[in-house]
This record gives structure tokens, C-alpha cells and sequence, in this order.
């Protein structure tokens, strides 16, 4: 096909892109191998040679898989793009569907695609890499059964997702861009309200945590952060993999802590309470309420950027796409998006960190014992094999806590100054 100039500088800063992501895995593997023998400090007595070895190779294999999927998805994207967008179009138009039913097929098929070519990718994750290193329990049925209901539950999700603004563009061409901002701000609400009752059940059991020691430390915790106790649970995470990890979700009356049990497994009673203290800091300091209001801020420019540039028809005339469909439209839309996303990788990553070394210092606070929290880092890096020694440039792009040494010493830095 004949590339526009304009297409051909986007298919460039799309390479580009890419290739700076590639190149980032590069730099973090090779001061990774640089490095790898080093004992962070803080770790000392904690970590053996045999423990940084095995992170050392584990980093390694996710990193060449991660690498292998970045440059699948770049090739399956731009190939798409480039040579079967335009009679993907054409075929759907000959399908003879109304507007809501077209794009629902049009957005559907390549949401199963990309399930399709995905697959295969997570279960090489879960049955090479992470059965070598011990920390699966999946069984292939268990994880064939995970598939079939993500797949069900996220396919109707999507279709009425797709048909609501479908719908919504039908009947107000001139403010649907206001209306699915509306949609989506509702739907991200309702999901979050529904999700901890209806669909994360579907995968796991949530039970309350039953020591009656750990429940009196959480209760105290909670007390001395100021917060109305809501449900603090355990998770049965270990029936599909030994990783540890505590995480909050939800909001108003759904609000929880969830702990895995394998962290309630692998941890002291002290270690635990700074963990959920470090999420109770989460909770005070309201991180969800504010990731969804610069979501829905970034969501509102997104979509009204978006109206002005179908309105003019610019992007399709300038890369040769004339006279297609709202749908394509809504795909090149997807290809600008996922270069500029790549540049505001870090800036998102950097608030994180921001807010995760927050939430640490909140719960050094609330407990009066960073040690605790210090020692409850070690032991989870050590079990989950965490790279100790990330490239500064590759953890400033991808990394949404703080590398763990310097969250360590930082800790240990507060306990100093109590």
C-alpha cells in the first residue's frame, strides 16, 4: 500500500517508541548482571548468594517474555494498521449492520484476537517461568478455568461498554464525547462498587483474617490512623501461586485491605500490622479517590481531543484513510494514543512512587516501628525474588513503588530519627 508521509511518521515515532522500551529492558539486564552479587544495605544477613542468583535468572526470563510480547504486540499492531485495517473496514461495512451492531462486531473480534494471541504468552508465564521458580500452583485446569471466565465477564462487559457509546454517538454526534466521559466516569464508579462483591469471588474466597491477636493489632492500626474500620481479609491466593502481596480496593461501604495468605503465611504478626498500616496510608491519603479524578481529568481530554479530530476528518485524510468508518477512525485514534502514553509512563510512575513512599512513612507513624515494615520488605523481596538493583532510568519508567533498597533504607533512616 502507498504510506502517506503522515503515516509514515507516525509508524516512526511508533517504532520509536517501542525500541525505547526494548532498549530500557536492555539497560536494566545489563546493570542487573553487572551487579547481581551486590548486597543492598540493609540486607545484610537476609539475602545469600544462592537468593540473588535465582532473582537474578527469574528477572532475566520475565524480562526476555516481556520483551518477546512488546515486540509481538508491536509487529501484530503495526501490521494490522498498515495492511488489514482497510478491509477489516470494508468487510464489516458488507456485513450490512446498523451502527450499534457493526461496531460491536468490528470492536469485539479484535478483543477476542487479542485475547487469542495472548494466551499462550500468560500461560508460558505461569507454567515455565513461574513453575520453575516454585511459585505456581496452577493447575492447567484451574488456569483454563480462569481464562473462561475472565474472557466471559470481560466480553460482556466490553459489548455493553461498546453498545452504551455506540449508542450514545447515534443519538448526539455533536456531544458524544461529553456523554461516554459520563459513561465511563458512572461505569469505572459502578465496577468499583461491584467488583469486590460480584466478580472477585468468581476467582477467589475472601474470609476474614481469624488470629485474634492480628485482628486486635489491625483494629488498633486502623484506630490510631483515624479510619472507620472497614473489612480487612484474606485472600486464598496460595491455591494459584506463592507470591506475597497485600493490596486496598474498593470504596465507600465495599471498601477492603486484602492481605494474601501467603504473606500471613511468611510473615510475623508486627511485619503484617506495618503492611496494612502501609495500605490504611493508601486509604487516608486517599489514592483511589485521586487516581479516578486524574483519570477521569485525562479521560475528559482524551475523548474530547478525540471528537475535534473525527469532526475534521485531518487524521484520516492525512493518512490515507478517507472514508472510513467511525470504528477505524476510533483504531488510529488508539495507535497516537499508545505513542503519547508511552511518554507519560513516567510521569504516572513517578506519582506513585510519591504516594507508595507516603503510604510508608504513614505506616512508620501509625505503628512507631519502621523496622518492622523494613524487615517485612526484605523477607518479600527475598521470597518474590525481587531484582534488588533496577537501571535508575528503567525503574523511573516503570516502576510504581520505589526499587525496594531505597524503600529499606529509607526506613531504616526514619528509625534512626525516632
Amino acid at each position: 500500500m502507498d504510506l502517506s508521509p503522515a503515516l509514515i511518521f507516525i509508524v516512526g515515532l511508533y517504532l520509536a517508541s517501542a525500541g525505547a522500551g526494548l532498549a530500557l529492558e536492555f539497560l536494566n539486564l545489563k546493570r542487573l548482571n553487572e551487579r547481581w552479587g551486590e548486597v543492598p544495605p540493609g540486607f545484610e544477613g537476609h539475602i545469600d548468594g544462592d537468593s540473588l542468583a535465582r532473582s537474578r535468572e527469574y528477572t532475566i526470563e520475565n524480562a526476555r517474555l516481556a520483551m518477546a510480547e512488546k515486540l509481538a504486540g508491536s509487529i501484530a499492531a503495526l501490521v494490522f494498521v498498515l495492511f488489514l485495517l482497510k478491509p477489516y473496514d470494508r468487510w464489516i461495512a458488507s456485513l450490512g449492520g446498523g451502527f450499534i451492531a457493526s461496531g460491536a462486531v468490528f470492536f469485539m473480534l479484535l478483543l477476542f484476537a487479542e485475547a487469542l494471541v495472548s494466551a499462550p504468552l500468560a500461560f508460558w508465564r505461569v507454567f515455565r517461568i513461574e513453575r520453575k521458580f516454585g511459585f505456581s500452583a496452577m493447575t492447567p485446569g484451574l488456569w483454563a478455568a480462569d481464562l473462561a471466565k475472565s474472557i466471559a465477564i470481560s466480553s460482556a462487559l466490553a459489548f455493553f461498554f461498546i453498545c452504551a457509546a455506540l449508542w450514545i454517538v447515534s443519538l448526539s454526534p455533536g456531544l458524544w464525547w461529553f456523554w461516554i466521559w459520563v459513561l465511563f466516569l458512572g461505569f469505572t464508579i459502578f465496577m468499583m462498587y461491584v467488583s469486590p462483591h460480584l466478580i472477585e469471588p468468581l476467582f477467589n474466597r475472601f474470609d476474614e483474617v481469624e488470629d485474634p491477636g492480628l485482628r486486635d493489632g489491625i483494629r488498633e492500626a486502623l484506630q490510631k490512623a483515624g479510619i472507620r474500620a472497614g473489612k480487612v481479609l484474606k485472600v486464598d491466593a496460595s491455591r494459584r501461586t506463592s507470591h506475597t502481596n497485600a493490596y486496598f480496593t474498593g470504596i465507600g461501604s465495599v471498601k477492603r485491605i486484602v492481605l494474601y495468605d501467603t504473606l500471613l503465611k511468611k510473615l510475623g504478626t508486627e511485619e503484617i500490622i506495618s503492611v496494612l498500616a502501609h495500605e490504611a496510608g493508601h486509604w487516608r491519603g486517599r489514592h483511589l479517590l485521586k487516581g479516578l479524578m486524574a483519570a477521569a481529568l485525562i479521560g475528559f481530554a482524551a475523548l474530547y481531543i478525540s471528537h475535534r479530530v473525527i469532526e475534521t476528518g485531518l487524521l484520516a485524510r492525512a493518512l490515507g484513510f478517507e472514508g472510513a468508518s467511525f470504528y477505524a477512525h476510533i483504531v488510529l485514534l488508539g495507535l497516537l494514543a499508545s505513542i503519547a502514553a508511552f511518554y507519560f509512563i513516567p510521569i504516572f510512575a513517578w506519582l506513585s512512587r510519591r504516594r507508595e513512599r507516603g503510604a510508608d512513612r504513614f505506616a512508620a507513624e501509625i505503628t512507631g516501628d519502621p523496622s518492622s515494615m523494613a524487615s517485612a520488605l526484605i523477607k518479600l523481596s527475598r521470597d518474590n525474588l525481587s531484582n534488588l538493583h533496577p537501571h535508575p532510568l528503567y525503574a523511573a519508567f516503570h516502576y510504581s513503588h520505589p526499587p525496594v533498597a531505597e524503600r529499606v533504607w529509607e526506613l531504616r533512616k526514619m528509625g534512626e530519627g525516632a
